[in-house]
This record gives C-alpha cells, structure tokens and sequence, in this order.
C-alpha cells in the first residue's frame, strides 16, 4: 500500500511505523487511523517483520482525536453513525493492535493525549523521551465517560487511573515509569536508537515463542476480564454522549473544548 499520513520503514526485522501529520501534532483523523491499521495488517502478515514500532514524526506523539477534521467529515452524527465509527476506528482497531501476532512498541515524544494515549498503550512496550508525557482530558474537556477504550486501570492501577481521569492532568514519563505504564525513558535524542535496539533485541528471540508467550500474557488479563470491561466502557462512552452535559458541550463550540483541554494538560 501507499501512504500519505504514515511513514512506514523497514529496518531489517523491524518495522517502524511513524505517524505523519506534525503540522497537527499527529492528530489522529479517519485517514491516518484507517492507513495506520493498513500498514499494522500488512505488518502482521510480513513474515520478515518480527517487532513493529509505532512513532511519530516531529515534536509530538499525538495530540488525540482530530476534532477540527470530525466536525468537517461528521457535523451532525446521529447515534447510530457515531457509534458505528467509533467502533471501526477506536474500539475495533486498539483491539486489533493489542491483538497483533507480533510484538509491539510504542515510541514516544512529547504529548502523548487522548486518541495518542489509546494507541501507546495497546501496544505491548512502551519507550519514551523524557519530554514525553501522557493526558485524558476529555471527561473535563467534553464531558464524556473518557475514551472509546478504558485501558487505564489495566496498565497503571486502578487509583491513578481515576486521578488521571477525574483531574485531567498530565503524566510526565518520569512517573509514568514509576508507576509501571512505560518501560524506559531516554533523552530525546537517544529515542529513535533506543526503541529500535530493543526491537532488535527482541526480534532475535524465536518468532513463534514470542507470539504464543504474548498470546497467554494477553488472555492472562482476558481472564481477569480485560475485553469484557473494554466493551462494557464503549457502551457506556456512547450513552455518555446523549447527556445534557454533553450537549450543552456541544452548544459552547469546539474551540471552547480545545481551549479548555488544553488549560489541562
């Protein structure tokens, strides 16, 4: 496939996927989510590909949800369309990448928000630059039950989970380290070469161990309810938008909600 808001590379039994819309922080609109997948799939399916990397070109992870470009491709949703895209391009494509046959690391740099910190946190690994940090502002910001998937208290602890999402606040990498959410931090400038020799590291360990290793570790926390919870979220994040708080949000305008997100983190 070719692509437009992604960079794909190829880095011997790696490959590194970068998120390609800097001039918007990598928000991430219908395009570079349905690209993303794409190349996820493609991935997936190359046999030569043993670690796959998901960075971002420029300063920033993402910045989430392209909210400018769903007013334009969505303006008046009815709860039907909602629900049908959001479970397409969120709830069904994390799963898919929490899913992957092939282990995963996520690459992070500056704000890692909403949409961004879904993405990071499905995947397996995670190794960021010591300016990185992580935000759910949307419950503050939109008055939503979160996001579209609540991985939260399943890679942080139930308690931080609330504290993130009840105050909206960032998480710098140092105390994301801390509390277990991320693997390493590194200075900026050693990012790129750190995540990329940890993928080589792991791709030197038999394939097919690691996929069946990756697949007891994934159903050790379907068992303790993982899918069950994520889906029972997702319902509950739909309802939450046909609240009044909600639509009194919606009457106050998206620069009102950037604005206020953005006081947040």
């Amino acid at each position: 496939m070719s692509y437009e808001l992604i960079r794909v590379e190829r880095l011997g039994p790696v490959c590194r996927i970068y998120l390609n819309r800097p001039e918007v922080r990598n928000a991430q609109d219908r395009s570079l989510l349905r690209e993303l997948d794409g190349a996820l799939r493609e991935a997936e399916a190359d046999d030569a590909v043993r670690v796959v990397i998901i960075g971002a070109v420029g300063d920033h992870f993402s910045a989430g949800h392209d909210l400018k470009s769903a007013r334009v491709e969505r303006p008046n949703p009815t709860v039907e369309q909602r629900w049908n895209y959001e479970e397409e391009h969120f709830l069904e494509y994390c799963l898919r990448l929490h899913d992957l046959k092939k282990p995963t690391i996520a690459q992070v740099q500056g704000a890692c928000i909403a949409g961004g910190y879904m993405v990071a946190n499905m995947c397996d690994l995670i190794v960021c630059a010591d300016n990185a940090f992580f935000s759910d502002p949307v419950a503050h910001s939109m008055g939503t039950a979160s996001l579209e998937v609540l991985i939260h208290p399943w890679v942080m602890g139930m308690r931080k989970a609330k504290e993130l999402i009840f105050t909206g606040a960032r998480l710098p990498a140092a105390e994301a380290l801390q509390i277990g959410m991320i693997n390493r931090v590194v200075p900026v400038a050693e990012l790129e070469q750190a995540t990329l020799d940890l993928a080589n590291t792991i791709a030197a360990a038999p394939p097919y161990g690691l996929r069946f290793t990756k697949r007891s570790l994934n159903r050790t926390w379907d068992a303790q309810g993982f899918r069950a919870a994520i889906h029972a979220h997702f319902d509950l994040h739909q309802l939450s938008h046909v609240t009044e708080e909600f639509q009194e949000h919606l009457k106050r305008g998206l620069d009102s909600t950037i604005k206020r997100a953005k006081g947040l983190s």
